[in-house]
């Protein structure tokens, strides 16, 4: 059973003696007051509750579409969908956002839509930091030969003009949720093996490292069982920041046809559409573009949530300035 903890105002005395019980200090892991710090930020958490509202609009996709009784891609025609010009109609009882250009119901397709975004945000996250960190970490670690060929290879990827790139590799394999993924992922991860890099060459002759080699660990072991675990604080803030661009990234290629193909629902891709209608039917570019926005926008707060929870330094360093 843990001991009490006893503030140093609070220190009692024993019975007859006149001298006072040393207060027990509890320790705190950097990941217990990573998160206390965390939670009690409220803009963070807000953010939070939004990417997670978020998340179940996109799960529950389907749901939207069978309660509406609108298919994302099914196409409408009475008057509640098409004016009698043919333009998209105002949001109604019927179509709650309103229709697009094709009759078809923005409120459900925009749902849809957050599954396209969320997934290649966070499966193109994934790949990026994996590649990334275990470049990083070999390129750090080892050292010599191998880190001067990898710090050569991040540096070629870094001056690569990435959306030029995608676009023309998208261009010749053609559209697609799992090239656009894979396209990201690939052109993503530099930044990360940088980060992860410099924080090994700091660690890889701390005394723990040398305890590890000393008791007969090897190369593997120390790098993803001793050190890993010491770098992992930047690369999560990282990735919450990575999110968002992946997520503005798919839909800059959808926007420009080149992501998504139709008539698979993605938010590029409704604004897209949308171009030719805002001046006739705003609510055909505002509510996805909204949606886009917000995602990004939660994303990008929860992530300077994470990064000021992991070093409140710079938070207070910002406020004194």
């Amino acid at each position: 059973m843990s001991e009490p903890v006893v503030s140093s105002t609070d220190v009692g005395q024993e019975a007859g003696t006149s001298q006072a019980r040393p207060a027990v200090i509890r320790g705190r892991s950097p990941w217990l007051l990573a998160w206390e710090r965390l939670r009690h930020d409220r803009v963070a958490m807000i953010s939070a509750a939004v990417i997670v509202l978020i998340a179940l609009v996109a799960i529950f996709a389907p749901v939207f579409a069978a309660l509406t009784g609108h298919p994302p891609n099914a196409q409408y025609h009475g008057p509640n969908a098409l004016s009698p010009q043919g333009l998209p109609a105002s949001p109604n009882g019927q179509f709650v956002l309103g229709t697009d250009d094709l009759g078809r119901d923005i409120l459900v397709r925009i749902a849809y839509g957050a599954r396209i975004s969320l997934l290649a945000g966070v499966v193109a996250t994934a790949i990026t930091v994996a590649i990334g960190v275990v470049v990083g970490l070999a390129a750090g670690y080892l050292g010599g030969f191998v880190d001067t060929v990898l710090a050569r290879l991040v540096d070629v990827v870094l001056s690569i003009p990435f959306l030029l790139v995608a676009i023309a590799l998208v261009s010749i394999t053609g559209p697609g949720l799992l090239i656009t993924i894979l396209v990201i992922g690939f052109f993503s991860w530099a930044a990360v093996a940088r980060i992860v890099r410099g924080q090994v060459l700091s660690l890889r002759e701390r005394e723990f490292v040398e305890a590890a080699r000393s008791l007969g660990a090897n190369d593997r072991r120390i790098m993803f069982i001793d050190i890993l675990p010491n770098v992992l604080a930047p690369v999560i803030v990282y990735s919450t920041l990575l999110v968002p661009v992946v997520i503005v990234t798919e839909a800059t290629l959808s926007f420009l046809s080149l992501g998504i193909p139709p008539p698979t629902a993605a938010w590029g891709g409704m604004i897209s559409e949308s171009q030719a209608y805002y001046t006739q039917a705003w609510w055909f570019v505002v509510f996805p573009g909204a949606a886009l926005v917000i995602t990004t926008l939660a994303f990008n707060l929860f992530g300077d949530g994470v990064r000021d929870a992991f070093d409140p330094r710079a938070e207070r360093l910002m406020q004194k300035g």
